[in-house]
């Protein structure tokens, strides 16, 4: 009698919440069908469990912060590469421009000395005899000749005198004479 009065004193404070025997009574309970807690059930009325809340609200905001932080970082990984590709992308284009800048740049050398070269040569046929002009002219491809005769009527045209131009093309051959003066109205100026 003092043993079932113990087993139900225990059954009794367990159900009660005064003690916690479900773990050891859960033989005995699961021998009538009865089901048992696997875990300690917290207390209504326990001063623990508002802060137990809390600690789990804080777990969740903190695991769903963490993940934002995730997400955020794998964007701006993404967007590191792409701005590092542009920078590439960049680079490539201005070195690029600075080649097409010294290319433009030595073609512009290369059409001054061009025309420093015609200079000096016009200075040197204007000097020269006409008929002696004429044959060195005759020689002479087209493009030159014309290049020639420009600047001859640009000196002559500074100097306020007379273009020796036509002097020479009187003393060309008519059929070649006819070419130039063509191509020089087709052609105002030069393509080089």
């Amino acid at each position: 009698m003092i043993v079932a009065l113990v087993i139900g004193g225990i059954v009794w404070f367990d159900y009660i919440g005064l003690i916690d025997a479900k773990s050891v009574m859960a033989p005995a309970y699961r021998l009538f069908g009865v089901k048992t807690r696997t875990a300690a059930a917290v207390r209504a009325d326990s001063p623990a469990l508002l802060e137990e809340e809390r600690y789990a609200k804080r777990l969740e905001s903190l695991s769903s912060r963490a993940e934002e932080l995730d997400a955020r970082s794998s964007d701006l990984d993404k967007k590191d590469a792409e701005i590092a590709q542009k920078a590439q992308e960049l680079d490539d284009r201005g070195k690029a421009i600075d080649d097409q800048e010294k290319s433009f740049n030595d073609k512009v050398k290369q059409y001054d000395n061009k025309k420093a070269n015609i200079d000096q040569n016009a200075q040197y046929l204007v000097g020269m005899p006409p008929a002696k002009a004429v044959e060195i002219l005759k020689a002479m491809d087209d493009q030159a000749v014309i290049d020639l005769f420009r600047a001859v009527e640009e000196r002559a045209k500074a100097a306020g005198e007379t273009s020796l131009v036509s002097v020479w093309l009187a003393g060309m051959p008519p059929d070649r004479s006819a070419t130039l003066q063509r191509k020089m109205a087709e052609k105002p100026t030069s393509l080089e």
